[in-house]
């Protein structure tokens, strides 16, 4: 099942600077993120946006979960 939410994560060059977005559509997976992180609910997404579908929440999800089995991460001073 992940590997089939991994698929609708998609990434081209021409389509938000090659940013990961859903499905080739114009939504990139750190605007959902930001999304849910603000209190939108998964609903609330969907309702906002049309074309999306919940299982490009769920895999947005698995996407960042991914990004983030890392062994360890760096410290960026800004």
């Amino acid at each position: 099942m992940n590997n089939l939410l991994l698929n609708r994560i998609t990434i081209n060059h021409d389509i938000c600077h090659g940013k990961p977005c859903i499905r080739g559509l114009r939504y990139p997976v750190e605007m959902i993120l930001e999304l849910l992180s603000s209190g939108m609910s998964i609903d609330d997404i969907l309702e906002d946006y049309d074309d999306l579908e919940y299982e490009d929440i769920l895999a947005v999800l698995n996407f960042a979960t991914r990004l983030t089995q890392v062994k360890s991460i760096l410290q960026i001073v800004s």
